[in-house]
């Protein structure tokens, strides 16, 4: 007789994924920015585009870093975290430099972007979600790397080095002999 079907079991997020405890509210946040600010910069730019075209096109360049950044959060993988890293780097240093220019030009910024102010139209969640993900991922490259290094020490002390495999079994010649 057939044993019964069973339904596949879920795989869990491996331990060392970034899906795992805080990463998953980091991952959402990013989600929820990603697709708010896709949308804002869609309607935007089909709409309005001549009204403010810098604002609009910046607010398209952050939804697409957004996109990135929880793309790359979710995967959790070495090259992953590292695309993550570089993501959430540059969307730091573009929340600091558009809200900078936001505040100095007035002109150029008619309507806001996702970073104007420093995110202060997002209560200045654009300005420390990068600091978290990048602590976040600072973390998680520090235990891989750990981990990489106890599996190496541990691989080391139980294969011996080439020369001790022979050296175990041998004797001097000359020993035991009275």
């Amino acid at each position: 007789m057939s044993e019964p079907l069973t339904p596949p079991e879920h795989k869990a997020p491996q331990p060392d994924s970034t899906r795992t405890g805080p990463g998953r509210l980091l991952i959402a946040v990013y989600g929820l920015f990603a697709l708010s600010a896709t949308a804002r910069a869609l309607v935007q730019i089909a709409t309005e585009f001549s009204h403010a075209p810098v604002a609009y096109v910046l607010s398209a360049f952050a939804a697409v870093i957004y996109i990135v950044a929880t793309v790359t959060l979710a995967n959790g993988s070495p090259t992953a975290r590292r695309i993550a890293v570089l993501s959430c780097s540059v969307e730091f240093i573009g929340v600091l430099a558009v809200g900078t220019w936001s505040l100095m030009d007035k002109a150029t910024f008619p309507d806001a972007t996702v970073w104007s102010g420093y995110g202060s139209g997002y209560g200045y969640v654009p300005l420390v979600l990068p600091v978290f993900g990048l602590l976040w991922l600072r973390r998680w490259n520090k235990r891989a790397s750990t981990r990489q290094n106890k599996r190496a020490s541990t691989r080391q002390a139980t294969v011996p080095a080439a020369g001790e495999a022979a050296e175990v079994g041998a004797r001097d010649p000359g020993e035991g002999v009275s």
